[in-house]
């Protein structure tokens, strides 16, 4: 079983900077994939960056040159810098990892539970 744990969320004012972090724990063998995706009120999911064991980096065009996506493998953590905010970015923002266990070498998806991002004057 991995658990995550996200922070770092909050209010800013548009123009400002969060920093989100997602800890991932538990028998965990090896990670892949550690992503973060975000769903705004009455609209639909979405991935907003990805990056994978291998250091390949995917974002959503709407924040590239905004949002940085880095992980650091000797904490089993995912983080997201996000400068420049909009008050579009404002949603939940959730992590999830692409893992295999100690108890299972098939890579499974586990997620967060969340964290808002609110982005107001």
């Amino acid at each position: 079983q991995v658990q995550l744990v996200e922070s770092g969320g909050g209010l800013v004012q548009p123009g400002g900077s969060l920093r989100l972090s997602c800890a991932a724990s538990g028998s965990i063998r090896t990670i892949y994939a550690m992503n973060w995706y975000r769903q705004a009120p009455g609209k639909q999911r979405e991935l907003v960056a990805g990056i994978t064991s291998g250091g390949s980096i995917n974002y959503l065009d709407s924040v590239k040159g905004r949002f940085t996506i880095s992980r650091d493998n000797t904490k089993n953590t995912v983080y997201l810098q996000m400068n420049s905010l909009k008050p579009e970015d404002t949603a939940v923002y959730t992590c999830n990892v692409v893992a295999s266990s100690t108890s299972s070498i098939t890579p499974r998806l586990s997620w967060g539970q969340g964290t808002q991002v609110t982005v107001s004057s």
